[in-house]
């Protein structure tokens, strides 16, 4: 069986041993180290951990911890005014759904985790396959995959049954990319076709420790004595499939959690929403009132004992009852108090929030036909961020623009080739040149060699003689197209070669080294040997990186095609130049070895490899350069029309040059012909430093002059900028900017001025993307949107929302993030009001009660008011609140700004608080006074003490269920059922209750008959139909008032849109007459300064 070998102590590389053996040599295999299994787990709980990791979870929550002091509090014999468990059951209540919640996703994980340990998988066992389970696998195994099967754990490709060892594999579960990667055996196992081969094999790989960088690796193999390095392209993926390749030997290199997928698979970084915080501190704030609230009524016990104890000689024993102390007094109080901070405000949110998720996921209007796709909220903890953004940070590629590439021009010497007008390159005398012997016609042909050949692509040749190109890279493949366009067709991949079609003629060019593209090269060179056996570096990449290793003297052409390439860049096309060098064999033979020695290291691998290519790239000979259009998404100019208009600011950042950047900007509407474009393209720190403080000068001077402007800023002096004291001066600027465009771009640079924007904006940061270089950005950002594009899936998987099109962000944030903010935050300051509304009463009650902690209620109706009685009216408004409608806020985007500045102010969270306040006011006193007598019957009867808080309590709930219906600015059948079920379902509970439970055990033994007590009472129902509406009267009023004097931004557009005929929408507004628009601004204008007052 195979062997595993320990690595050695000075050194984190992995080192395993390949095959049996019976007699080892190395000392390092005597201790023989355990990798980690290929069981994965991903649940968060087992049996033992479960109750202490939950529990951590659960109290990590401040009013958690706030309702289990309260439940101990009350086990204290004698403290609690309203019983021992009369918080700790609704709470335990709510502990058991969030842990019935916890234990249900946690078992659906545990069954997908066993179903995939159990896939089958066929391993070598003493020279046979057998077939065995996922979990089985160890490292250096030697396993056998067949077509369309998926690879349990990270593989060395040994051979396949292909020739040359090659195999196609999809990547889909991995990036989301559907087209097909080709991967190679190196050729000393590639001819291991059979098991027998296999069994008698031996080797010794050294590899790099796991890691989590999918399309990085380094390894070296050691058979009979000889090194060999392989890399990605001999590496199969675990969660990878095998495709068009009927099996592969591969052995085992990384197992279970140690394979690249599972190390990619970490939760996201934990996002909390701005609504928590405040919600946070306004939960401190009501602590701090209770804790006054318990001192005021302890010092008025003291207060009233003082008084009266001494002269009511029948009380004397209360003079030295230790229970009568301030602190016992205090204790006391705040018990009874302990309900102004709503216990199930929690979980009413997680509810509200679970189902806006599921709007998002159902709504048809952001479902894209052609993708077959819908908006995705992978979490529902930030949908009241959605409507709160005043940043927005867009990617560009594949973000703003399809991503579907199309070669449009190529520049070849003094001639550009193409035109803008067709949809793809359309230009006869690019052959016509080539075939009357131009002096550009070798130019021409090297530059259509270079696109069929400097590339990734593998071709696929389907069965009716169609010839499918599969690439990774939408412009890799767009050039190989545009080469076969021109009669240079790549036909055919083998190992170390490329066959091509070249006008007519096939010819072999044999690859006999490739340079990989990276972000920091910002180019790819591939050194080949042609037909006539000379040797010759192609390489294509950014002019800026091409130009400064051109060879001297070619000042002339640089300047051709700098022209050109500006040409390019004012329409939007993305741009690539192409530079040749002729190598001598002597020169190559010379250079190879240091590459290949550069190929084999393991450490610093990156750095040798660049530093190795530096010494070959230059000297070059530029032949051409080749534009590549790249479309706008449909409404995308409209989009972020309607979002800069909702007051967001939208920057773009972008790897494209600088040109292109300025174009797209213009396309796209973030930039309008009469913005000034402060540019910022300095080289050095103190230049840049400069210009950013000229530029600070002239935004002030701007901004008085009520003039746009917008920033230009590309990578090298980014750089420079989110430095020292440069920092300050830049984002300075870029806050002030309407729009700012970044270019030329590294994926780390894009999330550290994520970061920055957060930092000194202190507003909410949307980021969105659709690429693996923007997912630092996406999980910095407070809200990181992925688009499901042509570049995979790995952005959508790595945000908190994911949309098919970027023009569904106007829907997702107009609508979905504004509805769902307002409703949420009446959630909030719903909750807030309805329990101060209630348990304020005891307050009241207590000025004539001798300030003694009776309570006024029964102490289990107390405790389900929040789990019963009123827990569908904020759950309701939640869900069902309209604020405005969809198309009216679509056609009104002003209107998102002002929801923001008058939903959870200070000024708004005062207003309810102190309704609440007047409300409990009017409800105690006038049950007071409508009970003041006692007698309500003609009997002549009293009630007692219950007879006044039961009617108190119905009073109340009926209100604040009235309530809910004067809050909520869209009435549908679900509230009106809910509000008015509330009410009705309080009068069914109290009937049940005063008749069965003081049966069962003695619970509720005080509300024996109370029911009766109260409904026979004429008193009572008159009552119940004048004190909610005399205390709603408040409200009612101060509505009016409102409304008449200052009404709100949505009351204005609603007496607009009554006042005037249908509207075709905000993005059409340069096609309508001129007094229409003059009086659209002026109803915005006028509900942005509402709402700013409000």
């Amino acid at each position: 069986m195979p062997t595993e070998a320990a690595a050695p102590n000075n050194t984190n590389n992995r080192h395993i041993h390949l095959g049996n053996s019976t007699e080892i040599t190395d000392p390092r295999h005597h201790h023989v180290q355990r990798y980690c299994s290929n069981r994965i787990s991903t649940c968060k709980y087992n049996g033992f951990s479960f109750l202490p990791r939950f529990l951590y979870e659960q109290f990590r929550r401040y009013n958690n911890i706030f309702f289990l002091a309260i439940a101990l509090l009350q086990q204290i014999p004698d403290v609690s005014p309203t019983g021992r468990y009369t918080t700790a059951v609704p709470f335990l209540i709510i502990l058991s759904v969030s842990a019935l919640k916890e234990i249900f996703e946690d078992v659906k994980r545990r069954r997908s985790d066993n179903k995939v340990n159990a896939f089958p998988v066929e391993i070598l066992v003493d020279g046979n396959w057998l077939e065995k389970q996922w979990k089985d696998v160890k490292v250096g195994d030697f396993i056998r995959v067949d077509n369309d099967s998926l690879f349990p754990a990270d593989l060395l490709l040994l051979s396949s049954s292909e020739q040359q060892g090659m195999a196609y594999i999809e990547t889909s579960n991995l990036d989301g990319e559907t087209n097909l990667k080709i991967k190679q055996a190196l050729d000393v196992t590639a001819s291991m076709t059979s098991p027998e081969n296999l069994a008698s094999f031996q080797a010794e790989i050294t590899c790099e420790p796991p890691s989590r960088h999918v399309n990085e690796f380094n390894g070296n193999i050691e058979i009979n004595g000889e090194a060999r390095h392989f890399g990605i392209d001999q590496l199969l993926l675990r969660g990878a499939r095998l495709k068009n390749t009927a099996w592969i030997f591969g052995a085992v290199i990384y197992t279970g959690h140690d394979s690249k997928l599972l190390m990619n698979s970490k939760r996201a970084p934990l996002k909390s929403g701005t609504i928590d915080v405040q919600t946070n501190y306004r939960i401190i704030f009501l602590f701090f009132v209770l804790v006054a609230l318990a001192l005021i009524s302890a010092a008025g016990s003291e207060i009233w004992r003082g008084y009266n104890i001494p002269q009511a000689w029948y009380l004397s024993f209360l003079e030295h009852d230790p229970k009568g102390s301030f602190l016992w007094g205090v204790l006391t109080f705040f018990i009874l108090y302990n309900n102004l901070i709503p216990i199930s405000l929690q979980v009413t949110l997680e509810i509200v929030r679970f189902f806006q998720a599921i709007y998002i996921n159902n709504d048809i209007e952001m479902y894209d036909v052609n993708s077959d796709s819908c908006a995705i909220a992978r979490t529902s903890n930030l949908n009241e961020e959605l409507g709160q953004v005043k940043y927005i940070m867009s990617d560009k590629t594949g973000t703003l623009t399809r991503n579907v590439m199309k070669f449009k021009r190529v520049s070849i010497g003094s001639h550009n080739y193409g035109n803008n007008e067709d949809d793809e390159f359309s230009d006869v005398t690019l052959l016509e040149d080539v075939e009357r012997g131009d002096k550009h016609a070798e130019a021409i042909v090297e530059v259509l060699k270079m696109m069929a050949v400097c590339h990734t692509v593998v071709p696929e040749n389907k069965d009716d003689g169609e010839l499918i190109y599969q690439s990774s890279s939408p412009d890799e493949a767009a050039l190989v197209r545009g080469a076969a366009s021109q009669k240079v067709t790549f036909h055919t991949r083998q190992p170390q070669k490329v066959i091509c079609n070249v006008f007519g003629t096939d010819e072999t060019i044999e690859i006999l080294d490739v340079i990989d593209f990276t972000s920091d090269r910002k180019r790819m060179s591939v050194i080949v040997r042609d037909q006539e056996g000379d040797i010759k570096l192609y390489t294509k990449g950014a002019d800026t990186v091409i130009f400064e290793r051109l060879v001297r003297g070619s000042e002339q052409s640089v300047d051709w095609c700098t022209d050109h390439l500006e040409d390019y860049a004012s329409f939007g096309y993305r741009t690539l130049c192409f530079a040749v060098r002729k190598l001598s064999d002597g020169e190559y033979e010379q250079w190879a070895p240091e590459y290949k020695k550069a190929i084999l290291a393991i450490e610093n691998r990156a750095k040798l490899l660049a530093d190795a290519a530096e010494k070959l790239e230059k000297d070059m000979v530029l032949v051409g350069a080749t534009a590549i259009e790249d479309k706008l998404q449909e409404w995308v100019p409209e989009t972020i029309q309607a979002l800069m208009a909702a007051d967001i600011r939208v920057w773009m950042l972008t790897g494209d040059k600088r040109e292109t950047a300025i174009n797209i900007a213009h396309s796209c509407a973030l930039v309008h012909p009469n913005t000034e474009l402060l540019i910022v393209d300095k080289t050095t720190y103190e230049e840049t430093y400069q210009k950013l403080e000229q530029f600070s000068a002239r935004s002030q001077e701007l901004e008085k002059q009520g003039k746009e402007f917008a920033m230009v800023i590309d990578g090298k002096s980014l750089l420079h900028a989110l430095t020292g004291e440069a920092r300050k001066h830049f984002g300075d600027l870029a806050l002030r900017c309407h729009a700012v465009v970044c270019c030329r771009m590294s994926p780390m640079q894009k999330a550290e001025v994520v970061e920055m924007v957060r930092k000194l904006a202190k507003h909410v940061v949307l980021a969105i993307g659709d690429g693996a270089n923007d997912v630092a950005m996406i999980q910095a950002a407070n809200v990181g949107i992925g688009i499901s594009g042509e570049e995979g899936l790995q952005a959508a998987s790595a945000s908190d929302y994911a949309i098919p099109r970027f023009h569904f962000l106007r829907r997702l944030l107009l609508v979905h993030g504004a509805w769902n903010h307002d409703r949420s935050v009446k959630v909030i300051l719903y909750s807030f009001y309805k329990n101060i509304c209630l348990y304020i009463i005891e307050l009241w009650f207590a000025i004539f009660s001798a300030w003694s902690g009776q309570t006024i209620f029964e102490r289990w109706t107390i405790g389900m008011f929040n789990v019963i009685f009123t827990a569908w009216p904020p759950v309701v408004l939640g869900l069902f609140d309209h604020p405005v409608p969809a198309d009216q806020i679509m056609k009104y985007p002003a209107l998102y700004a002002s929801f923001q500045n008058r939903a959870f102010s200070i000024g708004n969270f005062s207003l309810w608080i102190g309704m609440a306040i007047i409300h409990s006011l009017s409800l105690f006193f006038l049950t007071y006074a409508t009970m003041e007598h006692q007698v309500v019957w003609d009997n002549g009867l009293t009630g007692g003490w219950l007879m006044l808080g039961n009617c108190a309590y119905t009073f109340v709930v009926a209100t604040v269920c009235l309530k809910a219906l004067l809050e909520c600015d869209s009435w549908t059948w679900p509230v009106v059922v809910a509000c008015i079920g509330s009410i009705g379902l309080w009068i069914v509970f109290v009937i049940i209750y005063a008749l069965v439970f003081p049966h069962i055990g003695g619970i509720g033994a005080d509300m024996a008959g109370m029911a009766y007590i109260m409904m026979s009472s004429w008193t009572f129902w008159l009552a119940l139909l004048f004190i909610p509406l005399a205390t709603l009267m408040w409200d009612l009023v101060i509505k009016s008032l409102f409304t008449i004097a200052m009404p709100t931004p949505r009351e204005l557009a609603v007496m607009y849109t009554k006042r005037t005929t249908s509207f075709n929408g905000f993005e059409r507004l340069a096609r309508k007459p001129v007094f229409l628009h003059t009086i659209l601004v002026a109803i915005e204008r006028r509900l942005k300064a509402a709402c700013e007052w409000v």
